[in-house]
């Protein structure tokens, strides 16, 4: 799915001045437990979350997310925007809930980029999902 399929499913808009709309997003995880994220996400994932602050930019650098997505109608202030145009990272917004903005995109076909996931994919037949 594209970063401009993701902004009209959940009705947002992107942040970041430069931002290719054509960008492909496999996964998505939701988060405001940046331990969450650096314990659960894996590379190529879209990060969702309500924290606006230039840290959620650095995790996610650390953790290989493609692009922020932040929820609940809160835009980042100018030193998040400014760290995530250096990182080239680019940032998403989207005026629902984290709840209503990962059903609208798991209901539209997008994937889960959490642990369960990530561990299927890589034990295979040897792993059960409860």
């Amino acid at each position: 799915m594209t970063l401009d399929q993701i902004i009209k499913i959940v009705q947002g808009k992107a942040i970041s001045a430069e931002v290719d709309l054509s960008t492909e997003i496999e996964t998505a995880f939701g988060a405001d437990l940046m331990s969450d994220v650096l314990a659960f996400v894996h590379t190529g994932t879209m990060l969702l979350t309500g924290l606006t602050n230039p840290q959620a930019v650095r995790t996610a650098e650390m953790a290989g997310v493609t692009a922020i997505m932040f929820v609940r109608g809160k835009c980042p202030p100018a030193p998040t925007i400014a760290l995530a145009a250096e990182k080239k990272i680019p940032l998403l917004w989207s005026p629902y809930t984290m709840y209503e903005t990962c059903g609208r995109l798991y209901e539209a076909g997008l994937r889960s980029g959490g642990l369960l996931d990530l561990a299927s994919e890589t034990w295979g037949e040897g792993f059960e999902k409860a």
